[in-house]
């Protein structure tokens, strides 16, 4: 219970952060996707499964809560949770570069997944190329931020853990 206590307030933080301080943080227009960040890193953390339950569950919260179009920022984040989960399982790197890469890589291509769907269905009319910087930025942003809460996403997560008790 103290587990999904933990990841939800995470969830809910990242929404309220994103709704309001992120909100005026711009990069060269571009704000952060504070859920994709959370997402690809509780991905890493734990696996595939709670990757897609983390981003199922953030990303309905997502669209809900910034009026988006229902179920677009859901399914994309099922998705990039769970790839991002598998991905990890097959990276033998220990690097502590390695999620800030994994950040970046899945911010671009959940960003990307989310325009094509929301452009299909007649929810986006920009051109290409400001799609393609929207993308490219907000994977640089997300990479910026890993570094800064990989580590506080860890420790909530590996302190949520429960214990198992040794009997004898």
């Amino acid at each position: 219970m103290r587990r999904v206590l933990s990841i939800t307030a995470v969830v809910v933080t990242a929404l309220l952060l994103q709704s309001t301080v992120f909100a005026d943080l711009k990069l060269l227009g571009v704000r952060p996707e504070l859920m994709y960040l959370i997402t690809i890193i509780i991905a890493i953390i734990e696996g595939p499964r709670e990757g897609m339950i983390v981003g199922f569950v953030g990303g309905m919260a997502q669209d809900f809560l910034l009026n988006q179009p229902k179920g677009i920022t859901a399914l994309t984040l099922t998705l990039v949770g769970y790839a991002a989960g598998l991905a990890r399982q097959y990276i033998v790197s220990s690097s502590p570069l390695m999620p800030t890469l994994l950040v970046a890589a899945g911010t671009a291509a959940g960003v990307a997944f989310y325009q094509v769907v929301a452009s299909l269905l007649g929810q986006l009319s920009e051109p290409f190329s400001y799609a393609l910087r929207v993308t490219l930025l907000t994977a640089l942003y997300g990479a910026i931020l890993t570094p800064i809460l990989y580590p506080v996403l860890r420790r909530v997560t590996e302190g949520s853990r429960p214990t198992r008790v040794v009997r004898f």
